[in-house]
């Protein structure tokens, strides 16, 4: 594990290797992960509709009849992202129906399962969907059924989870402050946490007998994930048997940090590989 960087830079605290990171979008493998268990237990069905799974939140939003399960895990709903709304990133809504409220009654972007566009929304309806099939809050059942076995001691799911200095600090260009206070929603995790993670969903360790074929039916097995102050790369590489998990904590919008880190990661990988 290595480090650079600061944790803190106005107190000029060096990057911590077991600091905890806001994982961003890596959340919706834990997402993913716990809706196949939901399945392969009977309890969903990859050809249940939104309007089935939620039917009232399914009356404001478009073609709820004809979207399926399968369709928002595979970011194939057509449904508009709700992070896309304008100055979204100013001041994001605190709760999950807040967020709905902002694509509620919109028209869709194209007909369900006629295309394919990346969505937070597909994954916020889905921890919904869990919420309301389980009777309690996805957090929880992600904890029971995917944390606890894999013993991820260091994996939450709010700031006020932990304790805040823990947390590296967030930096956006051309913003001086430390933003790592400002709320997104964010699961947080360390480095060893994601990474074992990732270990265990590529090894087939994350999965009870009859899941692992529905999962890779559905979804992939590694993620990046990105909100202001913070963007993480996670991926597993067969060909070495290595997981590779990079965080980043000065983020921007334009791409050209996320550019970076992609050149970072892979210049990490090509060592790798490399190595005797």
């Amino acid at each position: 594990m290595f480090t650079a960087g600061w944790h803190d830079r106005a107190k000029q605290l060096p990057a911590e290797p077991n600091a905890l990171f806001k994982i961003a979008s890596i959340s919706k493998l834990y997402v993913a992960l716990a809706t196949t268990k939901l399945i392969n237990d009977g309890q969903l069905s990859l050809n249940d509709s939104l309007s089935q799974l939620l039917p009232k939140v399914s009356q404001h939003l478009p073609n709820a009849n004809e979207i399926t399960l399968r369709m928002l895990l595979q970011h194939r709903s057509g449904l508009p992202n709700f992070t896309d709304t304008p100055n979204y990133w100013s001041n994001p809504p605190a709760t999950a129906s807040e967020k709905l409220a902002l694509i509620m009654d919109e028209p869709a972007d194209f007909a369900p399962d006629s295309d394919y566009a990346y969505c937070n929304t597909n994954y916020l309806l889905l921890t919904q969907i869990i919420n309301h099939t389980v009777g309690y809050s996805y957090q929880q059942y992600i904890t029971d059924r995917i944390l606890q076995p894999l013993a991820l001691q260091n994996t939450y799911f709010s700031l006020d989870a932990i304790n805040i200095k823990d947390l590296m600090g967030g930096y956006y260009v051309g913003v001086q402050p430390n933003i790592k206070e400002n709320d997104y929603g964010s699961m947080i995790a360390s480095i060893t946490d994601v990474g074992r993670f990732i270990r265990a969903l590529n090894d087939g360790s994350a999965f009870a007998p009859g899941e692992q074929a529905i999962y890779s039916s559905v979804y992939k097995f590694e993620h990046g994930g990105l909100i202001p102050g913070y963007q993480s790369l996670a991926e597993y590489h067969p060909d070495i048997d290595t997981v590779v998990v990079q965080f980043v904590n000065t983020t921007d919008f334009d791409g050209y940090e996320w550019n970076l880190s992609e050149i970072y990661i892979n210049r990490i990988v090509d060592i790798l590989k490399k190595k005797p």
